[in-house]
């Protein structure tokens, strides 16, 4: 048995194996709810074998959005939409967590295939943005800086959509403190210049992450595990570092946190040298100091790579990102290459969650054949 399909106890939730899905914009909701596109996108991964799946960055608020076409969880009636692809992901024996979100300065931006660019006007459909302070990130409009009582409603909100979260039937949430977005905001030193409780040293920046991760613990089943996504880096000067990063994760082992997905950059134009497995040192780096397992992503395609880092104790879990979108079923794939026997497939309703593998072990990473020979 490999790393890569060890399973993964953290609390009283098990993933099947360690090749997650990771949360990425699909730009195709309206309203903020998911439709046929989300059931399509997630459902396949789910019946490629993924052990985690993570959604979008699904907003808090509406305003929270990166995109008028982002997903959310602000309202009951967006926990409904989401049941029915829970629902259909758990029957393919498949775990499902929910990244929740605010954009803050990066909000109320054109989707990347969208005619346009940079921030959508108000007359559009867009609205003003908020953020630690009045600066703009490259090519977007300056947010307006969050006064004390618009900070202090942001774990609130972060909870409220923990809770639909328990009605929409997900078995993971993931608070985003990545990518420039808001709680990553507070964190950098490049867009926090604030001089009050939330601005200035280390502790203070993080204090919003911190009192959002109490909030959502809060409410969330403690039998359930709940992530942070973070970025290690600004890969900028006079911005975030893995240390600084590191020592939030410390603290966060100690609120309830029970894994850190270790990304990195977002809140700066920035060079970044992209390769592959880039930025597993960051993860192995956090890992150490906060003593929390992590998950690592970027460029890990290869199920070598991946077994490797894992073997290596560099990371708990890998996160795939195109790599999945090029391949829904690379779970299957990585099986069939690194020889591993799998017990199961994830099948239809006509077979349960899964069909066995008995008399199947000669048709390698086809799926699609295994399942005929069951039919």
């Amino acid at each position: 048995m490999t790393h890569l399909f060890t399973p993964l106890t953290l609390r009283g939730t098990t993933f099947t194996n360690r090749a997650w899905l990771a949360p990425m914009c699909q730009y195709s909701s309206r309203d903020g709810f998911p439709d046929d596109w989300h059931l399509v996108h997630l459902g396949a991964r789910a019946a490629g074998g993924f052990g985690l799946l993570l959604t979008e960055a699904s907003a808090v608020v509406p305003e929270g959005r990166i995109s008028p076409q982002d997903a959310g969880l602000w309202s009951d009636e967006h926990a409904v939409a989401w049941r029915r692809v829970t629902d259909f992901v758990h029957a393919r024996g498949t775990r499902i967590g929910v990244q929740l979100a605010h954009a803050g300065r990066k909000a109320s931006t054109y989707r990347p295939f969208a005619p346009g660019s940079g921030s959508v006007p108000v007359p559009e459909g867009g609205w003003r943005t908020l953020g630690p302070s009045a600066l703009a990130f490259d090519g977007l409009a300056a947010p307006a800086a969050m006064t004390a009582d618009e900070v202090a409603a942001v774990p609130a909100a972060f909870a409220a959509a923990a809770r639909r979260a328990v009605a929409a039937g997900f078995d993971v949430v993931e608070v985003h403190a990545a990518h420039g977005y808001l709680l990553h905001q507070f964190l950098s030193p490049l867009s926090n210049t604030r001089d009050d409780a939330w601005g200035g040293s280390l502790e203070n920046r993080a204090r919003l992450l911190v009192e959002t991760v109490d909030a959502v613990r809060a409410v969330w089943p403690d039998d359930r595990p709940l992530l942070v996504r973070v970025s290690a880096t600004d890969w900028t000067p006079g911005g975030l570092t893995v240390d600084d990063v590191a020592s939030v994760a410390r603290t966060l082992a100690a609120r309830g946190v029970d894994l850190v997905d270790v990304s990195s950059g977002g809140n700066a134009l920035a060079s970044i040298p992209v390769e592959p497995g880039y930025q597993v040192p960051f993860a192995r780096r956090v890992r150490e100091v906060s003593g929390l397992p992590v998950a690592a992503v970027g460029v890990l395609d290869e199920p070598r790579l991946a077994e490797k880092v894992l073997a290596g104790g560099d990371a708990d879990a890998v996160l795939l990102g195109r790599a999945a979108l090029r391949d829904p079923s690379w779970p299957l794939r990585a099986a069939h290459e690194l020889g591993v026997r799998l017990d199961s497939l994830p099948a239809g309703d006509d077979h349960g969650a899964t069909v066995p593998l008995d008399a199947v072990t000669a048709t390698g990473y086809q799926p699609q054949y295994a399942r005929g020979a069951f039919r």
